[in-house]
């Protein structure tokens, strides 16, 4: 079953009741004017177990600790955004297997030949990914990209993650002549960031439910970066939120302010439909699959990470 994305953008009280999420509005609870039986129809329940992202919107929301524990206990990731609305924190619980430990040195053994052979399929698979979108969108076909994908060796050693990169980005918006990947820049650099942060919490659920260390990555190894891991892993998976950020801008002129309706859409990308192993998914589902074999190809029982790939058309 997919999990649930809750998104909190208003005031709010957040606490654990029987197994449940409970919500209720401050303006509904501290107004002593409403009769009781009507405060209590204005409450939520949510099942604890069908919740898989939370997001926490406003200055204004109180969450219990109660509550907090059962999320993570439910392999629930939370996400705090600032007073942009941009994501900004994530929590994750800190064991999501029961054999936790085996897997840890499992992961920590794995011999650096094998993080390159791993780095050079999760390259691969996001060039190749990458293209597809060019092709759905663009109108044209870029071969030049399937190339490059071909290309790619043990490691990478020749940046054609990069080269590619800069290929896509310049080619992805042909509205936005001169547009600039960047995390800071002009939109859509705001809902590909809104878009990315929400990819991220849900790769970073997936590791840590197969029992991995979302900190060691197999590429990224920034000393400040608690998500390394997760930032290898969901790299083919940058695509699909594009994808989600094309729709947006064919459908609203100004994109320049992350409103509720934007970031309504950008919530859809854990329920967005992928096909991964020839078959058609959640997201959210696919991630799990990517990880679970991630974890196989370090015991050795795999040689390839299962990762969804976009079909011709």
């Amino acid at each position: 079953m997919i999990k649930k994305t809750l998104y909190f953008g208003n005031p709010a009280y957040l606490r654990l009741r029987n197994a449940q999420l409970l919500i209720q509005f401050p303006e509904i609870v501290n107004n002593d004017t409403l009769p009781t039986d009507f405060k209590k129809l204005e409450e939520r329940t949510v099942p604890i177990e069908d919740i898989g992202v939370v997001v926490l919107d406003n200055k204004q929301i109180t969450i219990t600790q109660g509550l907090i524990e059962a999320l993570l206990d439910n392999n629930c990731a939370v996400i705090s955004c600032d007073s942009r609305s941009m994501p900004v924190g994530l929590m994750l619980p800190l064991y999501g297997n029961t054999t936790q430990n085996e897997r840890f040195r499992t992961q920590l053994d794995a011999s650096l030949p094998l993080k390159k052979q791993l780095w050079q399929q999760t390259v691969k698979q996001k060039i190749l990914n990458q293209a597809r979108v060019l092709d759905r969108y663009s109108g044209k076909k870029y071969p030049c990209m399937t190339i490059w994908s071909n290309e790619v060796r043990s490691g990478d050693p020749d940046n054609l993650e990069g080269r590619a990169a800069a290929f896509y980005w310049k080619n992805l918006f042909p509205q936005h002549p001169g547009f600039v990947r960047d995390r800071v820049g002009e939109a859509p650099n705001n809902l590909l960031n809104y878009g990315y942060a929400i990819l991220r919490a849900v790769i970073a659920r997936s590791l840590v439910s197969s029992g991995l260390l979302p900190t060691l990555g197999i590429h990224h190894h920034n000393r400040y970066n608690a998500y390394c891991l997760a930032d290898d892993i969901m790299e083919p998976y940058r695509p699909y939120v594009d994808e989600c950020v094309i729709l947006i801008m064919q459908e609203m002129e100004d994109c320049s302010d992350l409103n509720k309706t934007i970031k309504a859409k950008l919530l859809q990308i854990p329920a967005m439909d992928v096909v991964i192993d020839g078959k058609r998914s959640p997201l959210m589902v696919a991630a799990t699959q990517t990880t679970a074999s991630l974890y196989k190809c370090f015991t050795g029982e795999l040689r390839r990470i299962t990762y969804p790939e976009y079909p011709d058309k």
